[in-house]
């Protein structure tokens, strides 16, 4: 702990105040508890200086990141809960350190922070990040759709990010942690190694062992660190390019004009897939994994040409053709079975 960090008055360890509020982790919850206070001290120290700085914690639990986090001298922290059997041991925590921590019982999913911290703390994109952290050991359950949605407020400068380039450091299976900085050619490269690294400067700061955890989960985990680019390296709608990168990985075997066909209806799918992959000059044999993410941008920025000349293009969606055709053959069978009789 800093010298001139909040020193805590005395209180009941992570592991007593589990058991004095009898917080059992829920399975279906994806719960697991890191009651070690040297590794949430380390993942603290690793998300920066948090100096008089204003943090969100998202998922604190029974509290062990939020006391941490504390003990770093920040001038406010906010932490937000959806388990109502937490607050107690958090209110604990709040009476501990008056006026620094505000408990709010709500979804990080659905929770609007943009509202949360002084406007005076907002800085300009082109600036240097903004004094606001966004600090969390994650439910496995929600880790990735969070991380997407914060990777869209990134692209439209919104949420967390209203205040300018947030710093987070977050908690992930160790799996997800080395997916989302997986370099180009990697086993790892996916979806989400690029829809981050087209934002954001991406470090797998360390691992956390399992064992660490209560209840132990099966894998471990891995500390990521994110840093919002000035600029992002693809310049294109967010939900355009979640979309071309999700159709490129959707055959991640196999060569990437295959998925990157499902973009086009069947009727021109051939003709429109060669023509995307020779103005983005692009090889059709490269596998996903070995697209890097300036394949990508030359993909983005050629897929909304197509989009700008067939303004239907964008909406398609060939899992809705797939089911409309489906349909249309159960209608049949459908009709056929009713044994119809035929007119002599």
């Amino acid at each position: 702990m800093a010298a001139s960090g909040l020193r805590l008055p005395p209180l009941p360890t992570i592991r007593e105040i589990i058991k004095l509020f009898k917080l059992q982790a829920v399975k279906q919850l994806s719960q697991n508890f890191l009651l070690d206070l040297r590794l949430t001290d380390k993942i603290v120290r690793k998300a920066g200086n948090l100096t008089n700085a204003y943090v969100y914690e998202v998922g604190p639990g029974p509290g062990g990141i939020t006391r941490s986090i504390l003990s770093a001298n920040v001038a406010e922290l906010l932490v937000v809960e959806k388990d109502t059997r937490f607050i107690p041991g958090l209110q604990m925590l709040s009476d501990a350190a008056p006026g620094k921590l505000k408990i709010v019982h709500g979804d990080v999913l659905t929770f609007k922070i943009e509202k949360s911290f002084p406007e005076s703390l907002k800085r300009p994109w082109q600036d240097d990040p903004p004094n606001v952290h966004i600090i969390g050991n994650l439910p496995f359950s929600v880790s990735t759709p969070l991380i997407i949605q914060w990777l869209e407020n990134i692209s439209n400068r919104n949420g967390p990010f209203a205040y300018g380039r947030t710093q987070m450091t977050l908690t992930f299976q160790k799996e997800v942690a080395e997916r989302l900085v997986a370099t180009t050619g990697s086993k790892q490269r996916s979806r989400l190694s690029v829809m981050a690294q087209y934002l954001c400067s991406v470090k797998h700061i360390f691992t956390i062992p399992g064992k660490a955890f209560v209840p132990k989960p099966k894998v471990d985990v891995g500390v990521v660190h994110f840093m919002p680019l000035i600029q992002p390296k693809i310049e294109q709608p967010f939900k355009l390019v979640e979309k071309v990168v999700q159709n490129a990985f959707q055959f991640r075997r196999k060569y990437c004009h295959r998925g990157l066909s499902m973009l086009f209806p069947e009727a021109r799918r051939l003709e429109s897939t060669a023509r995307l992959l020779q103005l983005a000059d692009i090889d059709p044999t490269l596998r996903p994994t070995q697209l890097s993410i300036l394949h990508f941008r030359s993909l983005c920025d050629i897929y909304r040409k197509m989009c700008d000349e067939d303004p239907q293009l964008f909406g398609y969606n060939f899992r809705e053709e797939l089911k409309q055709k489906k349909d249309k053959s159960q209608a049949k069978e459908k009709e056929g079975s009713y044994g119809l009789e035929v007119p002599l």
